[in-house]
């Protein structure tokens, strides 16, 4: 064992029956004789009691089953910096050894941590690996400082399919909730907590599972983050597929906490994407218009290239970014002629613009599999290419759609056909839908490809390589629609929500979603997607209310963003809204930003925040611009929030404020005052010294 030392501004303490890692901010203690270990910080908050548990030879095997632990420590350096690693290895005959990772990084509220299982004389083979697994009934425990506050535990979806909802849910006694790659567990009120999430995506499903133990009063909880996540809301239906080798590695776990969750998802994302950084993009807030709330399965070449010149004339009042609009084709730009097509984007880029196309990558929709596979000369049908289960059975369909192996060589054939054919065609966007096919658990063709999330990287990958601005000539916008949260570095933008309309009930949908993920965006994405903007008509063609589709337009404003809009403008009121509202240059810019707002309080449940806000500089001032809505149908909303709480302390002084949509201005001080009419939205600016 190591002796004593600092190293990197992390402290070490060992003896026969510990080891201690300190930063000053956060320790790591790992008990030698149990095989457990605790985590503590500066602030109150702890995790004691934990092991690693892996599953081996059909049943869980936890570090405290073991009966050999030994330690070493080692000075360590990565993308997230520098530190110190306590490496522990844990061993008994007839069973693979576990290896466990820690590492406290100089300066840092976080430490990483993972298990691997290393094969003797064999290989390894599990299905289920988890680096952190609290058990409350042995006396392990998770509190969160904050004393007597109500916790809650963050719901992160998987994926956006389905409508499915982000959500925060008090931490009650018998609460159980089961998240997707990241969580926070925290106190409203002080906004204390803790931030558990995976920061390796290449192989596994991350799931983390919390139950409370004994309220929320007490804080104590049963925590476990593990690799191998699977079932309905991971759109499997099938277990998640074994990883084998002499070595297999658990994910990767960030564990901090933070004064601030929001600051703590923000810090997760950005440890991320220091692991991994997103795809790049340069070209700036991707303004334009996108087909399917306008038209659906009715497109058609008019009403494509009738929109190329209506956005033409908003370009003119400022309807642009740099100068850039896209006109994007959605689903059924099929039902034009190849002719149509190079027509229409002639006439696209004519009116200076850019066209963008839709694309499913892993889904087939068709009724007959026997059909020829497009750009394999006949090689190929769909039956070959369909994912099966392990006995060889078809996967059911999702989404009333069967799932494409991604690793399948016909496949690949078809990548490359149809994404030759966009860029030839001159389009420079495309929109990657259902993509969740492509991940989910089966048999695939490719036997060094064991589970879905491997598949899905391999499928990305090609589409990512293929539209690769130093392969094609020019940059081609990647947005990815219905698909998993991570991994992320295959798009340029994803939608952060499912379909969302016009009603206000879309809107409150989307930002749900931001409430509760608007951290992903400049971190995993360069951009949040909101969806397309629907001003007037919702996808059932019912009218939207005035104040409905301005409160449509702010979401998107906020949301980080992709400005797409969806309404058919050969309607009068649709190109009324339009023309009157996308002439406000205040909002235009705060959209060009492509910053998206935090919400000011988390404790919406499966709803959405009424609050956002976001601080930035504009000159010599600093502003902070704070988003609130109504969503009721039907009643005014007297909305009142406290300066303190947006941030802004300075007690000596009052701030100036103007609301973007109206132009007015007052002096305010101490809270901000606002009355809503019935789904009505309001964005103010607060300016304030720096």
């Amino acid at each position: 064992m190591s002796k004593n030392g600092q190293n990197a501004g992390v402290g070490t303490v060992t003896d026969e029956n510990s080891v201690t890692v300190n930063n000053g901010i956060v320790s790591v203690t790992v008990r030698l004789t149990e095989g457990t270990y605790e985590i503590s910080w500066r602030n109150g908050d702890r995790i004691k009691g934990a092991e690693g548990k892996v599953k081996l030879k059909e049943a869980l095997r936890g570090t405290t089953d073991y009966v050999r632990h030994e330690a070493r420590i080692s000075e360590s350096e990565d993308a997230l910096g520098r530190g110190i690693t306590v490496t522990v290895l844990h061993e008994e005959t007839g069973f693979p050894s576990l290896e466990q990772q820690f590492t406290v990084y100089e300066g840092e509220p976080y430490v990483s941590v993972r298990i691997a299982a290393i094969g003797s004389g064999a290989e390894a083979r599990t299905n289920y690996m988890a680096p952190l697994a609290v058990q409350g009934s042995n006396g392990a425990e998770v509190r969160a400082a904050g004393g007597v506050e109500e916790l809650r535990a963050l719901r992160v979806p998987f994926d956006n399919d389905k409508w499915v909802r982000y959500e925060s849910t008090p931490l009650l006694s018998g609460v159980a909730i089961e998240s997707y790659e990241a969580t926070a567990i925290y106190a409203p009120a002080s906004r204390k907590g803790l931030v558990v999430g995976s920061l390796t995506h290449d192989t596994w499903k991350t799931g983390i599972r919390i139950a409370a133990e004994e309220g929320a009063s007490s804080g104590a909880i049963a925590l476990e983050a593990f690799g191998g996540a699977s079932g309905e809301l991971t759109r499997d239906s099938i277990p998640h597929g074994e990883v084998a080798g002499d070595r297999v590695n658990s994910p990767l776990l960030f564990i901090g906490s933070y004064a601030d969750y929001r600051d703590g998802l923000e810090a997760f994302a950005q440890a991320n994407a220091k692991l991994e950084p997103a795809l790049d993009w340069a070209g700036g807030v991707p303004f334009g218009w996108n087909s399917w709330s306008a038209a659906a399965d009715k497109l058609d070449y008019d009403l494509y290239v009738s929109t190329s010149d209506f956005l033409r004339t908003l370009h003119a009042t400022g309807f642009h970014n740099d100068g850039v609009v896209y006109v994007n084709f959605d689903s059924f730009w099929t039902s034009l002629s190849e002719d149509q097509l190079q027509d229409a984007v002639a006439h696209v880029q004519a009116n200076g613009q850019k066209a963008g196309i839709y694309w499913t990558p892993f889904t087939f929709w068709g009724h007959d599999a026997s059909q020829a596979v497009e750009g394999t000369n006949g090689a190929y049908s769909y039956d070959d290419l369909l994912l099966r289960d392990r006995e060889g059975s078809v996967l059911p369909s999702l989404d009333g759609g069967l799932s494409i192996d991604p690793t399948h060589p016909g496949n690949l054939l078809r990548t490359e056909y149809h994404l030759a054919r966009f860029v030839d065609w001159g389009f420079e966007y495309v929109k990657l839908d259902f993509l969740g096919h492509g991940a989910v658990e089966g048999n695939h063709y490719d036997p060094a490809i064991r589970t879905g999330i491997q598949a899905y990287h391999f499928g990305m990958a090609a589409i990512r390589d293929r539209l690769a601005p130093e392969r094609i000539g020019r940059p081609f916008h990647i947005n990815l629609s219905i698909a998993p949260l991570f991994p992320y570095q295959y798009g340029h933008s994803r939608r952060i929500s499912c379909d969302a309309f016009g009603l206000i009930g879309d809107t409150e949908y989307m930002l749900n979603a931001l409430t509760y993920g608007w951290w992903m965006n400049d971190a995993l994405y360069r951009y949040n997607d909101p969806d397309h903007t629907v001003l007037y008509k919702s996808f059932n063609q019912e009218a939207t209310a005035h104040h409905e589709g301005r409160s449509r337009l702010t979401a998107s404003v906020i949301a980080g963003t992709v400005m797409l809009l969806g309404d058919d403008y050969r309607n009068e009121e649709a190109r009324k809204r339009a023309e009157a509202w996308l002439a406000n240059e205040d909002v235009l810019r705060l959209a060009r930003l492509g910053r998206t707002f935090a919400p000011v309080e988390g404790c919406a449940n499966a709803g959405a925040a009424d609050a956002f806000t976001l601080r930035t500089a504009e000159g010599d001032s600093s502003v902070l611009y704070v988003a609130v809505f109504n969503y009721d149908q039907d009643a005014m909303a007297e909305s009142t929030v406290s300066f303190e709480r947006l941030g802004l302390t300075d007690k000596t002084g009052n701030y100036r404020v103007r609301e973007l949509w109206s132009g007015e201005e007052w002096i305010a001080a101490d809270e901000l005052r606002l009355s809503l009419e019935a789904m009505e939205a309001k964005l103010v600016r607060i300016e304030f010294d720096k």
